[in-house]
């Protein structure tokens, strides 16, 4: 107890295993303000950007399932392109054709417009298909969560993207309704 050295050793000595304690806390954590007892001020700033920060990685990951879907429908859309230019072609063809050609070119439309609907029908992603609709369901759009905010007051709000099915749809789902899809339509060639 008289041995100043000894005091002032056990001192540092303390010292030392507190700020090993604080460094070791901070590692462990990751954090420098890890408990409301560090800071409380920053530790509730730090809960609250932590908390956005898991917010953010939702709409990043709701972004991502958006754009999926979206390229899922424009791959399908472009291939449908493709095959309807063919149709029109055989179209154009037949009308040159003589009689018995005609029903060979039949024949062959009816398999692009076989083909047309798998490509529509299979152009699902993550159980959403933008381009085969049913016009009498209750939602007719896809919102995707685009942003989230928090203003200076603490106030949160939420930014979407909506899609209409109805601009979008090739064909209705709707079995018994009026379809309302663009490849829906029908019609005839006059002349052909």
């Amino acid at each position: 107890m008289t041995n100043s050295s000894a005091l002032t050793a056990l001192q540092s000595l303390n010292a030392t295993n507190k700020s090993l304690e604080t460094t070791q806390s901070r590692i462990s954590t990751g954090y420098r303000v890890a408990t409301a007892s560090d800071n409380a001020a920053y530790w509730s700033i730090a809960t609250t950007m932590r908390s956005d920060n898991k917010a953010n990685s939702v709409v990043q990951d709701a972004l991502g399932l958006g754009a999926g879907k979206v390229d899922t429908a424009y791959t399908a859309m472009n291939k449908a392109i493709e095959v309807v230019d063919k149709i029109k072609e055989k179209v154009l063809l037949a009308k040159t054709a003589g009689t018995e050609d005609r029903a060979k070119i039949q024949s062959e439309i009816d398999t692009y417009v076989a083909q047309l609907k798998d490509n529509v029908g299979g152009a699902n992603y993550a159980g959403s298909n933008l381009l085969k609709t049913d016009s009498t369901a209750d939602s007719q759009k896809l919102s995707v969560i685009t942003s989230y905010n928090r203003s200076d007051t603490g106030a949160v709000t939420t930014g979407t993207i909506d899609v209409s099915f109805g601009s979008t749809r090739l064909i209705d789902s709707d079995a018994g309704g009026a379809a309302t899809g663009i490849l829906d339509k029908t019609g005839t060639a006059s002349g052909a």
